[in-house]
């Protein structure tokens, strides 16, 4: 681009699956407006209860028909909605913009590890000369959502990275109905946070969000959205009928998608399960055996047993007192 550095995001779309706490965001938003979470949430297969738990996550399309409610309840909302996120609001990822030392350090980590975030407009910065633009495309988006989406993430951009230095960074906000552009002098890429973390502290937090990440990355696709619904439906035994529904699929039409995906539906359940009791068992504040089991939809303590032992080779209260196998 003869001159112009581009740093692109890591993530080449928006369809990836995200952190429930961002859904849980704009339930927030729309209630403290008057609209309850169950009208917020209609068609999205999602209860209010379900957006709490740790590590749960959504798919993109259940974000966007979150979205599209707003966008129909509260005309013209992007840009507010966008005000009201802090770094803190990103969970892990915001820890680590946090932790950054310049305000260059945290762009990076943001482009990085831009699939913890819950940005459907990617940004990508270009920087020529003495100047920086962020610029957030939402040119791939959905045409009915585009601008909203362009709106809310151009001014979260726009209102976490001001926050992170005193005085903000003086960049300018355009928005458009495709892309939103925020430009700033190269120079404040340099400025130090107000608290210096230490290289330890960084280097932690970038190690959290590459765990967070690669778990994310493993599976792509429908076999990832499949593992999301999977996720939620557990505790009912995640029938695919009603996986199938959740993605707008006969059975017969996931079925096929998932055999030339290379993978069967079994697999994938198997592989959430195995996950989730990992983290269940391994967790401060352990788990009855009986407990963990019906919340991976067993029938019993014992059928869990079984299949925890096949998978570790240990059974679960061994492995909850961290004797390991494999």
């Amino acid at each position: 681009m003869g001159g112009v550095e581009v740093v692109e995001p890591a993530a080449r779309d928006w369809e990836f699956p995200r952190a429930a706490a961002g859904t849980a965001h704009l339930v927030a938003y729309a209630a403290a407006r008057g609209v309850p979470a169950r009208v917020v949430l209609a068609g999205t297969g999602l209860r209010e209860g379900d957006l709490d738990a740790p590590g749960r996550e959504v798919t993109a399309a259940q974000e966007l028909l979150v979205v599209r409610t707003l966008q129909r309840l509260l005309p013209g909302s992007g840009e507010d909605v966008g005000a009201t996120y802090r770094a803190s609001s990103f969970g892990v990822l915001g820890y680590a913009l946090l932790a950054s030392r310049t305000v260059r350090e945290a762009m990076e980590v943001a482009l990085r590890f831009i699939d913890l975030s819950y940005a459907f407009a990617l940004p990508r910065a270009e920087l020529s000369g003495d100047r920086v633009r962020l610029v957030v495309d939402g040119r791939g988006l959905p045409a009915d959502v585009r601008a909203f989406l362009v709106a809310r993430d151009t001014t979260a951009v726009h209102v976490v990275a001001d926050a992170l230095v005193p005085g903000g960074l003086g960049a300018t906000r355009r928005l458009g109905p495709d892309t939103g552009v925020l430009e700033l002098a190269a120079g404040e890429l340099d400025r130090p946070l107000p608290r210096e973390a230490s290289v330890a502290g960084e280097r932690l937090a970038e190690d959290m969000c590459r765990d967070v990440v690669a778990r994310r990355r493993e599976r792509t696709g429908i076999a990832r959205d499949v593992q999301v619904l999977v996720t939620q439906r557990l505790p009912e035994g995640a029938p695919m009928a009603a996986v199938a529904a959740g993605l707008g699929l006969s059975e017969r039409s996931l079925r096929r998608r998932l055999a030339a995906a290379g993978v069967g539906y079994r697999a994938l359940v198997e592989e959430v399960r195995e996950s989730l009791a990992r983290s269940l068992l391994e967790s401060r504040a352990t788990l009855p055996v009986a407990d963990v089991a019906r919340r991976l939809g067993y029938a019993d303590a014992a059928a869990f047993t079984h299949a925890f032992t096949r998978w570790t080779g240990v059974p679960p209260a061994a492995y909850a007192r961290g004797e390991r196998v494999r």
